[in-house]
């Protein structure tokens, strides 16, 4: 009985190891100047959020939070082709998140977060990002801390659950 026990434990450490793997192997094939907004709902379904960009063109969401540790961002041209596909939860994204940022510009930079909290009595509202660990094995967190008075960004943190 130990041994069923032990394997059980064993296999459900492997498989939530592989899961974040699994996040972006089954993204389908999208191709910049090749795939069109009708193929990418077709093969993505619908964004959980379109944005609008200055140009007039926009750019479709496809977060995989709270479990996945991906974002996508596809821009499209004028002519609903792809024109960029961008996983945007990275550290070089990560380092663009600046103290008196609005929420808006951080949703449209990382996407939607995992998490929303509220601490009434920090006066602050923290959203959270599941993000690649290293080691992968461990759930690694980016976290933006927002001033809930002024609603702009006050400092950000990460937070690391080692697993094993």
């Amino acid at each position: 009985m130990a041994k069923k026990g032990l394997f059980a434990t064993l296999a459900s450490l492997l498989v939530a190891a592989l899961l974040p793997a699994c996040d972006a192997i089954n993204l389908p094939r999208i191709q910049p100047g090749v795939t069109t907004a009708a193929e990418v709902l077709e093969r993505m379904g619908e964004p959980g959020y379109r944005h609008g960009n200055d140009d007039g063109t926009a750019t479709w969401e496809y977060s995989r939070q709270p479990n996945g540790i991906h974002c996508y961002m596809i821009s499209f041209d004028r002519q609903q082709v792809v024109s960029r596909l961008e996983q945007v939860l990275n550290d070089a994204n990560y380092a663009r998140v600046q103290p008196g940022m609005r929420h808006d510009e951080i949703r449209r930079l990382l996407g939607a977060p995992g998490s929303r909290t509220v601490y009434k009595n920090l006066g602050e509202e923290v959203w959270e990002w599941r993000i690649e660990g290293m080691p992968p094995i461990d759930e690694t967190y980016f976290m933006v801390h927002f001033d809930t008075a002024s609603d702009t960004v006050k400092k950000t943190s990460r937070r690391v659950e080692a697993r094993g």
